[in-house]
């Protein structure tokens, strides 16, 4: 995954300490990451909701935030 800035996304937060930094969803610790391993092995967002503690509003922010970001030309 392209190295995106994750601290301009409302919805994640990277706490040093916390899952050793990694960026989670604000106020929980369930990293990023897991929803686009999960997505890429299959799962819906509906299901990635149900299995982690994370409500579909969440997740969807992330992938907007990911997909505006990787839209955007490099340098901006």
């Amino acid at each position: 995954m392209a190295n995106l800035d994750w601290s301009q996304c409302p919805a994640v937060e990277s706490i040093p300490g916390k899952v050793s930094g990694a960026w989670v969803f604000r106020g929980t610790r369930m990293p990023v990451q897991t929803v686009f391993e999960n997505l890429e092995a299959g799962m819906s967002v509906d299901e990635i909701t149900e299995v982690f503690d994370v409500t579909p509003e969440e997740v969807k922010a992330v992938l907007h935030f990911a997909s505006e970001s990787l839209a955007k030309p490099q340098g901006e």
